[in-house]
């Protein structure tokens, strides 16, 4: 059932690995809002300052000081949302990362931040710090609180990160509308700038979407404002943080060789290393040699060495290739050869490498890729095209209609713990299929009815969603009585399934797929969402005391400035408490004062010096 649409503005974020994006529709036409800085994608960086009110910072000011507070400062949670610690992918990605990472109770990482006490954070939690941080400079941009949001997702998320990700814009106190696939919104974002080229004809289109942590392909045709997905590939485990450790990999071992120095423990080395790599990474795209220099890199030694393209290409070739393995996978499952792709679209930051843009027109018979869309905000284009929609805008002067595609096969458990695919990857949204089963066994009375996710043909192999039991069958042979099991997924991606018995059709149990084993349960999200009130409320007092710290700073070096414009003996020397030396000492031994002290300091001096400087 369609929703219904929203009054007041909906927001489209693109949650990145490495970078987010927010966007909005106003009178018709859809604008990226800059951030506090002035910025059109902010760092999805969260940190914790070693300030003694211990400040939390979201974007620039985060990633800036990360390299000298590695331990406290958080990047790539998009890479652990909705996974196990004991995933492979999980556990191969922490010896990179610099901040502590651990198992909960429920299986999951969590980040530790050490300081008065141990704070732990779920990874949705932190990509809703991120989020949130997105909603604040939209409300700050539109004057307004938002009403709704659609958030977008790798193509290839599973159901679990699908649903933690929504989670995140709940804690954020978001209403997150709809999720929809990174390259989808991509897709909308260049059919919709492009839309005479579609006018009249069919045409295939392949986004290729590379991000920070991710790799999306997807394979849609467009005609006149109609996007149909025809296929979609991926892996939610190949980025650009992957080549700067290749980069960072390869460094690493050449101090080793030629300075005798391990820095492989040294959690700051390796931030100033990869801060310096990425740095590096991001020039070797329009120049053939860098130098990568780290003064004071470690133990007194400054690092300055070469890298060229071409070596950075070869530390990365293989994972190069994986991705173009990805999109001929998707052409084939599309059922298209790579001759009937008209057009190639590139999408995030990581499209900038030229080698990868050489491989794709060397696939494509020398077709160049597109570069009618911005990579780095083309995803939150489309999903504010889509949020606009929602909130009964209009943005395209004919509209559009969006058809996707389930991204992973939906299915039961089996005899034998085998993987019974009822909705094959790549079906067309929303769907619904029934299929028959019957009793395992003489007088069955129950029958236990588990649901997977995954390509796999065992389902030890794949994500479990969930389970049901369907009891009061009616007691017959094996084989005689009937179970009719019906999956059906929305628009939205959400899951719904239905057993009953076919004798008695009054039998029947339902289990609608919202969560995910091992997730986060309503108690758990309104207590981070509380949290994240609480941090919020502290961040707003930790601003008020540098606000009031800045004010008595700031009149201590006015009446300084007075005292030298009058020569001194002008000026009435005001003594004790209120003089400006001793509220200059007092600043420096007190740095973490409250603001209320800040304040009371500022007053006295005021109360004393206002007249006098009044005569100046």
């Amino acid at each position: 059932m369609a929703k219904p649409k929203m009054a007041g503005d909906v927001i489209g974020i693109d949650l990145g690995t490495t970078f987010s994006c927010v966007a909005v529709a106003r009178d018709g036409k859809i604008e990226i809002i800059a951030n506090d800085q002035g910025n059109r994608i902010t760092p999805s960086v969260v940190a914790f300052t070693t300030s003694p009110d211990s400040e939390r910072l979201i974007g620039e000011g985060a990633k800036n000081q990360a390299a000298l507070n590695p331990r406290r400062t958080i990047f790539d949670a998009k890479r652990l949302i909705g996974k196990k610690f004991d995933d492979p992918e999980v556990q191969s990605d922490l010896k990179y990362l610099p901040y502590p990472v651990v198992k909960n109770r429920d299986g999951k990482p969590c980040v530790e931040i050490e300081g008065n006490k141990i704070n732990s954070f779920t990874p949705e939690e932190i990509s809703a710090m991120v989020l949130g941080k997105m909603k604040e400079t939209a409300e700050s941009y539109l004057g307004n609180p938002v009403s709704g949001a659609v958030v977008t997702v790798p193509a290839y998320f599973n159901d679990a990160q699908r649903k933690a990700t929504k989670d995140a814009g709940t804690i954020a106190g978001l209403n997150v509308l709809r999720i929809i696939n990174e390259p989808n919104a991509a897709a909308l974002a260049y059919g919709l700038n492009n839309r005479a080229r579609f006018r009249k004809k069919k045409r295939n289109v392949l986004v290729y979407d590379l991000g920070g942590g991710t790799f999306d392909v997807s394979v849609m045709q467009i005609e006149d404002g109609v996007f149909e997905v025809l296929a979609i590939g991926g892996d939610t485990h190949l980025g650009g943080g992957d080549f700067d450790n290749r980069v960072m990999e390869y460094f690493i071992k050449l101090i080793k060789r030629k300075y005798d120095k391990d820095v492989g423990g040294n959690h700051k080395a390796l931030g100033k290393l990869r801060k310096a790599c990425e740095r590096a990474k991001r020039a070797l795209s329009s120049q053939t040699q860098v130098v990568v220099e780290i003064d004071s890199f470690v133990e007194g030694m400054e690092l300055s060495e070469p890298l060229t393209r071409a070596r950075f290409e070869d530390l990365n070739l293989d994972l190069f290739s994986k991705t173009m393995e990805v999109v001929r996978a998707t052409v084939a499952d599309a059922k298209l050869k790579t001759s009937d792709i008209a057009e190639v679209v590139l999408v995030g930051g990581s499209t900038r490498i030229p080698r990868l843009r050489e491989m794709l027109k060397e696939m494509f018979h020398g077709k160049e890729p597109s570069k009618g869309v911005s990579p780095d905000e083309a995803v939150a284009y489309g999903a504010a095209v889509l949020g606009a929609k929602l909130s009964g805008q209009t943005v395209s002067r004919h509209g559009f209609t969006l058809f996707d595609v389930a991204p992973l096969s939906l299915g039961v458990e089996v005899f034998g713990g085998q993987m019974c695919v009822m909705i094959p990857r790549n079906t067309a949204i929303p769907a619904k299929i029934s299929k028959g089963f019957w009793t395992l066994a003489d007088q069955q009375t129950d029958a236990s009815v588990k649901i997977y996710q995954g390509e796999r043909p065992l389902t030890k192999d794949c994500i479990e969603l969930g389970s049901f039991d369907l009891s009061g069958i009616t007691p017959a042979p094996r084989g005689v009585t009937k179970m009719e099991f019906t999956m059906e997924i929305d628009e939205d991606g959400i899951l719904k399934v239905t057993a009953r018995e076919k004798i008695s059709s009054a039998k029947s149990e339902s289990l609608t797929i919202t969560g995910y084993r091992g997730g986060l349960t309503k108690t758990e999200i309104d207590r981070m969402i509380g949290e994240a009130k609480e941090m919020a409320e502290e961040d707003k007092a930790a601003k008020a005391r540098v606000d009031a710290w800045n004010r008595l700073e700031r009149y201590i070096y006015d009446v300084k400035n007075a005292i030298r414009r009058g020569g001194g003996d002008q000026v009435k020397l005001v003594e004790g408490a209120a003089s400006v030396e001793e509220a200059s000492r007092w600043m420096e031994d007190n740095h973490g004062a409250t603001r209320e002290e800040y304040e009371k300091k500022m007053k006295e001096l005021k109360d004393a010096w206002d007249p006098v400087l009044a005569k100046v």
